[in-house]
C-alpha cells in the first residue's frame, strides 16, 4: 500500500525537520479534494481532481491510492465516468493514511 522507499527518498530530499510539515500539508490538501469528490462532482472536474490526487499520492508513496486515481483519471479522460469507483478511491486513501500514520511514528521515532 505504501512505497516506503519513496517516503525515505522524500524525507532525505527535504530533510527530517521539514518532512512532518510536508506530510501535514499533503494530508490537508488531499483531504480537501477527497471531500470534493465524495460529494456531487461535475463530470468535467473529476479528471482534474483525480490527477491532483494521483500526483500527491505518488509524492508520498501511496501506491495503491495512486493506481486507483490513475485508473479513474484515464476513464474520465475517455468519458467513461460510469466505471470510476470514487468510493474505492476514498477507501484506499483512508487505508493508506492509516497505515502510513501508524508506521510513521515507529519508523522515525526520535
Amino acid at each position: 500500500m505504501i512505497n516506503w522507499s519513496r517516503v525515505e527518498e522524500l524525507r532525505d530530499e527535504i530533510g527530517s525537520e521539514d518532512f512532518a510539515e510536508i506530510v501535514e500539508i499533503f494530508l490537508e490538501e488531499v483531504e480537501e479534494t477527497i471531500a470534493i469528490i465524495s460529494g456531487e462532482v461535475p463530470q468535467d472536474k473529476i479528471e482534474g481532481h483525480l490527477h491532483f490526487l494521483k500526483g500527491s499520492a505518488l509524492n508520498l508513496g501511496f501506491e495503491e491510492f495512486s493506481t486507483l486515481c490513475q485508473a479513474g483519471e484515464t476513464a474520465a479522460n475517455k468519458g467513461a465516468f460510469d466505471i470510476i469507483d470514487l468510493p474505492a478511491v476514498v477507501t484506499s486513501y483512508e487505508g493508506s493514511k492509516a497505515e502510513f500514520l501508524n508506521a510513521l511514528s515507529s519508523r522515525y521515532a526520535a
